[in-house]
C-alpha cells in the first residue's frame, strides 16, 4: 500500500504546468465520454471548442460569459490565498443583482443618468454585505465559512424567488417569475453593434488591473498570503486574523455583486430566476485554474466561457444533455486537484 508524503520543496514549474496537464486530461476523458455516447470525439470537439469561435458573434459571446467569471474569480483568489474559502459567490451574485435591480425598478421611467452608477454601487454593497455575514459568523462564532457561504447561497435564491414571484413581479409578464424589463437608462450601453458586449466589460478590466497591482505591490496582499501559508508566522508578526477574514469575504462578495449587476443590467435586462448559469461556482475553478494570479485568471475565465459556449452548441448540434457543461467543468476541477495533490505530495511505500 502506498501513502502520500508531503514534498519538502514542491516544484513551482509543475505548479504552473498543472493547469495544462488538467486540460489535456480533461480532453482525453472527454474523448472517452463522447465515444461512450456513440459520438465521434473529433467531430464533437469540433462542435464544442472550434465552432463557437468561427464567427464574430461567437467571440463576442465568449467575452460576455468570460467577464463575470473573471470578475468573481479575482475576488475569490484574494481569500483563497489566505485559506479563506468562499464557495458562496453565487449567492453574493444574486444579492448584488437584487440590490442593483431594485434600484432599476425604483427609478423605472426616470431619465436620470445616475441610475446605472447607482445600480453598480448598490450591487457592490449588496454582494459585500452578503459576504460580510459569513465573516461575522467566522470571527464571532468560529463558524466554518465553507458551510455558511454555501448555505447563504440557498437563502439568496429563495429571496430572489420570493421577490420575482411577489413584490417585484411584472404585472404584464403573463404570471412568469420575472421583474419588468429595465429601461435603457438602467442598462449598460452596447459597445459592439450586433452583439451583447456592453460597457460592463470595463468593470472587469479595471478589476483585473486593480487586483494585479494589489497582488504585486500591496503589503496587505503579503499579509494575506503569509496568513494562509504560515498561520503561526502570521500571528508572530502581529498580522490580524480577523482582518484577513473580513477583507477576504467582503472583497469576494463585492466582486460577485458587481458581476450580478453586470448580468441584470446587461445580457439579462431584468430580474428572473435564471440570472446566472452557475458563474459563482464555476469561478472557483477559474481561480484555481488561473493559479490565483490576476492574468492567469483571465486565461482560465476565457477557457471556462468557451466550455459554456461549447456546451450550448453541443446541446443543439449533437443533442447532448445540458449537463455536458457541468461534466466538463467537473472533470477539469477533478484533474486539476489531482495534479496539485501529486505536486505537493509524493507516493512512498510504508516501512513494514
Amino acid at each position: 500500500m502506498h501513502l502520500l508524503e508531503p514534498r519538502a520543496q514542491p516544484s513551482q514549474l509543475m505548479r504552473w504546468t498543472a493547469p495544462l496537464i488538467a486540460i489535456v486530461a480533461t480532453l482525453l476523458a472527454g474523448s472517452f465520454l463522447f465515444w461512450a455516447l456513440d459520438k465521434s470525439p473529433i467531430a464533437s470537439f469540433q462542435v464544442f471548442f472550434i465552432e463557437p469561435l468561427t464567427t464574430s458573434y461567437g467571440w463576442s459571446e465568449l467575452l460576455i460569459k468570460a467577464c463575470p467569471l473573471i470578475l468573481i474569480a479575482q475576488g475569490l483568489a484574494i481569500g483563497f490565498k489566505a485559506r479563506i474559502y468562499n464557495i458562496g459567490a453565487e449567492g453574493q451574485l444574486i444579492i448584488g443583482a437584487l440590490f442593483g435591480g431594485g434600484v432599476a425598478i425604483y427609478f423605472d421611467g426616470s431619465d436620470s443618468a445616475w441610475v446605472i452608477p447607482a445600480m453598480v454601487v448598490a450591487g457592490a454593497l449588496g454582494g459585500a454585505l452578503w459576504g460580510a455575514l459569513p465573516a461575522l459568523l467566522k470571527t464571532r462564532f468560529n463558524a466554518e465559512e465553507t458551510l455558511t457561504t454555501l448555505m447563504l447561497t440557498y437563502v439568496a435564491t429563495f429571496i430572489l424567488s420570493y421577490m420575482v414571484n411577489g413584490p417585484w413581479r411584472d404585472p404584464e409578464g403573463m404570471n412568469f417569475p420575472q421583474s419588468i424589463m429595465f429601461g435603457d437608462n438602467a442598462l449598460f450601453g452596447i459597445l459592439l453593434e450586433g452583439s451583447r458586449v456592453n460597457t460592463s466589460v470595463f468593470i472587469t478590466l479595471f478589476a483585473v488591473l486593480a487586483f494585479w497591482l494589489f497582488n504585486a505591490r500591496s503589503f496587505l496582499s503579503y499579509q494575506l498570503e503569509v496568513g494562509g501559508q504560515a498561520p503561526a508566522a502570521s500571528r508572530y508578526a502581529g498580522f490580524s486574523a480577523k482582518q484577513t477574514v473580513w477583507f477576504s469575504l467582503v472583497i469576494s462578495g463585492l466582486t460577485a455583486g458587481l458581476a450580478g449587476v453586470g448580468e441584470v443590467a446587461g445580457p439579462v435586462g431584468q430580474l428572473n430566476l435564471n440570472i446566472s448559469p452557475g458563474y459563482g461556482f464555476a469561478a472557483i475553478i477559474v481561480a484555481y485554474l488561473g493559479r490565483l494570479h490576476a492574468l492567469g485568471i483571465v486565461l482560465a475565465g476565457c477557457l471556462m466561457a468557451l466550455i459554456y459556449l461549447g456546451g450550448e452548441a453541443a446541446q443543439v448540434s449533437l443533442q447532448m444533455p445540458a449537463a455536458i457543461t457541468g461534466i466538463f467543468q467537473g472533470m477539469l476541477l477533478f484533474f486539476l486537484l489531482g495534479a496539485d495533490a501529486f505536486i505537493d505530495n509524493r507516493l512512498r511505500k510504508p516501512i513494514r
